[in-house]
């Protein structure tokens, strides 16, 4: 970038900060309301974009007009009556001469009613609809007209914006044509540089904003609505910029703190893999050497591994955590839940005890003088490798010297909990390293740009011996024939898991309804060992319930999706999943790979309740046909949107005001590539974020 490129870059825009107060009308009651919309600045205004445009640029021929379309009509009053049916209405009969059209109004006075006086002509606005007499328009817009002269049209398409309670389409229309005049007059920064511009051929910024909010009558209205016009472009590339920025911002911040460089002597490590009764994967070897790169160097790893239920990602956890405990340092790893954290402290205890490394255990349910034995091992140092859940983020939890932080299912926690770890490096001031996993494929659009913090690693291989499971989607009026299914595989010496989804949002309901199902189960199934488990119960009885099940002291575990994540029963061939459609596909895979993890072959039911909503046909079609967890991430992508598949990590991060990740998918890589350019301007960075975050800048602060 050029000297007056960077000069360019200092300047503060003028519009930027001003509160929207400062336009002509806008008091307290509309301040409010404004913010309810997001709206606290000119600028804000500015970027508050349309959802779509209305056509009032041309008259159409009533004779000409379908069910749906929203136009004006210039016609002739005919008649006009108050009639009284369901509700009281007031009907206007009018023509143009291609044909007749009802006006309805159910709210009207009498002033109204007597200026629609057959022969007045009117100008119309509306949306026509099929109506008891043919078609009509509700509540429209209208304007008598006093001469036989032209009518005074439009010259440009009329925006309409999403609204909020007490404000209607012409408030905001007039606040943002103020807005406009206020840029035009004070000016809007064009953050990016002119080179830049110029290189990707975009139009400048205010030139794209006037366009938006006023587009003109040739426009093309199908770009627009389907997001994809140039200057809508223009402006999601600039704010998927900012959120790109942001996410750097962080982890600059985070390696600004250096980190401990710790050596793969493979003292520990070899020893390790030496005693495993199975050989990795040549993916497992491949992530473990990348992970064993990053923790030499002095700066926090920040990695993010993903890799589909079952492919061995906690054996390349287990590495990181080794290659600290022989640089002398502590590994923290820590779970969203007790069952699955109690999964990985059993796995580590059973790995890592016999090479000589001392563990601790901290959960809720550790209370009491436990609970201070296992802080007091910690503090001093003694515990080398530390399991948990949430509960390592407590502030009484101090580390004698932390090394390297392992985060399972990342999306399960708040981005500011995962940041937060890195406050118990060494007193506060050496960063520990991070690797975090998942085992919910993550979409590359969203890799790039949730996750633009994070290197990324992927796990794209199944141990050997694994086979496919066989999914089977069937309507539960067939119950009987699944329980009998249920029954020959137990009675074959195989498991099986039934799982009762959600029902609402309540817990206490969830519960309720697996202890039915269970008590239903053991009168249909008497022959079966049959327990529960469920999220009410005591981690103690929970944790008792498991490891029957996978002593096969169990034929048959009903529980919650609980299960979801870290239960590890080879001998389980077949999984039942009740009401399927009520979960995302990401749950619903998640559940899945629960089977399938012996050599012998498995299969998953898919009971539904019919109907099935055309959305939830698509989404257990897409469970029958793959078992591809990335393609099935995909799927939940585009049928759920980010926000759902994010879960927690991007609350308030993935409010785009314009870009979309799947339309725009194809300008993140151009975006990887232009904040590369930016790297050297951290002023004009900060400006970009401040524009499209805000205050909601949350990640600078961490």
């Amino acid at each position: 970038m050029g000297s007056a490129e960077q000069g360019r870059e200092m300047q503060s825009a003028p519009v930027q900060g001003v509160p929207v107060t400062e336009l002509k009308g806008v008091g307290t009651a509309l301040e409010l309301k404004l913010e309810r919309l997001g709206v606290r600045t000119v600028q804000d205004l500015i970027l508050h974009l349309p959802l779509r445009y209305q056509d009032r640029t041309r008259v159409v021929p009533i004779g000409s007009l379908k069910p749906g379309d929203e136009v004006v009509i210039d016609a002739t009053i005919r008649a006009a009556d108050v009639v009284q049916g369901r509700r009281r209405s007031l009907l206007c009969r009018v023509q143009d001469g291609s044909g007749t059209l009802t006006l309805r109004f159910f709210h009207f006075n009498a002033a109204q009613k007597n200026s629609f006086r057959p022969g007045k002509r009117l100008l119309c606005f509306g949306e026509a609809r099929p109506g008891p007499g043919g078609l009509e328009m509700v509540h429209p817009e209208y304007k008598l007209l006093k001469s036989d002269g032209p009518a005074l049209m439009a010259d440009r398409l009329t925006p309409v914006y999403p609204l909020t309670e007490g404000m209607t389409q012409g408030r905001v229309r007039s606040l943002i044509t103020l807005a406009l005049e206020w840029m035009d007059r004070e000016g809007l920064e064009d953050l990016l540089p002119e080179a830049l511009l110029a290189k990707w051929q975009l139009p400048p910024l205010t030139t794209s904003l006037h366009y938006l909010h006023h587009p003109p009558v040739d426009a093309d209205q199908t770009l627009l609505l389907e997001g994809k016009h140039p200057v809508q472009r223009r402006l999601a590339m600039e704010e998927l910029l900012a959120h790109h920025l942001s996410l750097q911002k962080i982890r600059q911040q985070v390696q600004q703190q250096g980190a401990p460089a710790l050596k793969a002597s493979g003292e520990l490590s070899r020893p390790f893999l030496d005693a495993l009764p199975f050989a990795l994967t040549n993916a497992q070897l491949r992530v473990a050497r990348e992970v064993a790169r990053d923790l030499q160097k002095p700066v926090p790893m920040l990695r993010l591994v993903q890799g589909d239920v079952g492919s061995g990602k906690t054996v390349v956890a287990a590495l990181a955590a080794l290659q600290a405990v022989e640089n002398g340092l502590q590994a923290a790893v820590m779970a969203p839940t007790e069952i699955l954290a109690e999964q990985h402290h059993i796995n580590f205890t059973a790995w890592l005890e016999p090479l000589g490394i001392k563990l601790a255990w901290l959960a809720g349910k550790v209370k009491g003088k436990a609970r201070e034995t296992q802080l007091a091992a910690i503090r001093s140092g003694e515990a080398q490798v530390v399991v948990g859940t949430h509960a390592l983020f407590q502030e009484e939890v101090a580390f004698a010297d932390l090394g390297v932080v392992v985060i399972d299912e990342q999306h399960r926690f708040g981005v500011h909990q995962r940041l937060s770890l890195k406050e118990k490096g060494r007193n506060g001031e050496r960063s520990p390293h991070q690797l975090i996993m998942t085992a919910t494929p993550i979409p590359r659009t969203l890799t790039m740009s949730a996750y633009a913090d994070l290197d990324c690693s992927i796990i794209d291989e199944l141990p050997p011996g694994r086979t496919p499971v066989q999914t089977v989607v069937i309507a539960d009026s067939r119950r009987d024939q699944v329980i009998e299914r249920v029954r020959q595989a137990c009675e074959q010496g195989r498991q099986a898991y039934w799982v009762c989804t959600l029902i609402e949002e309540s817990e206490a309901l969830q519960c309720q309804a697996a202890e039915v199902a269970a008590e239903s189960l053991k009168e249909a199934l008497p022959q079966l060992r049959v327990g529960l488990v469920h999220g009410r119960m005591k981690p103690a009885e929970k944790a008792e319930i498991m490891a029957r099940f996978k002593a096969a002291e169990l034929d048959l575990l009903v529980a919650t999706t609980v299960i979801e994540v870290g239960v590890d029963v080879p001998n389980a061939s077949l999984m039942i999943i009740e009401n399927p459609e009520r979960l995302g596909l990401a749950q619903l895979h998640q559940l899945r790979g629960r089977v399938g993890r012996g050599s012998v072959e498995s299969f998953c039911v898919l009971m539904y309740h019919a109907p099935l909503s055309k959305q939830g046909r698509e989404r257990l079609a897409v469970m029958r046909e793959t078992t591809d967890g990335f393609r099935i991430a995909e799927k939940d992508l585009e049928l759920r949107g980010p926000g759902e598949v994010l879960g927690t990590r991007q609350t308030g991060m993935m409010q785009f005001r314009i870009a979309d990740l799947q339309r725009d998918a194809d300008l993140l890589p151009k975006i990887h590539q232009v904040a590369a350019e930016l790297n050297q301007l951290p002023a004009l960075n900060e400006a970009l974020i401040r524009r499209w975050l805000g205050n909601g800048d949350i990640y600078a602060q961490v």
